[in-house]
């Protein structure tokens, strides 16, 4: 039997990071939350090694998307810990292209094994 493929890892770590406004108030505790939000956003200093490739808002939300780059989860932690007006989820990805050579290698090798039997 061949091999499991272990595939160079890309030379990046990316990430698109979520965010949604916190459930449950007013609005004029939403409009304090935004005002605190920006103002405290226009504070904050990117890190070294912290790329935005995109970032945008939803249309009509108080919420959003980044694709970012780093290889250190900390600058991601700061981030969401000022910002806690807002929910965060962070999910790894990779480029398509990436991912497709990934992929090719991966059903090669599922292919390479043969016809599955039953095991009912």
């Amino acid at each position: 039997m061949a091999n499991t493929p272990t595939p160079q890892a890309p030379g990046y770590q990316k990430y698109v990071l979520r965010w949604d406004e916190r459930p449950g108030a007013g609005p004029a505790e939403y409009e304090t939350a935004q005002t605190r939000v920006l103002d405290v956003f226009r504070q904050w200093d990117v890190p070294e090694g912290f790329v935005f490739h995109e970032f945008v808002v939803r249309i009509g939300d108080w919420g959003g998307y980044a694709v970012i780059s780093t290889d250190n989860l900390a600058h991601v932690h700061v981030l969401t810990t000022a910002m806690a007006a807002f929910t965060f989820r962070l999910e790894p990805v990779i480029d398509t292209m990436d991912a497709v050579a990934i992929e090719l290698e991966a059903m090669a090798w599922r292919e390479s094994l043969g016809v599955a039997t039953s095991v009912v």
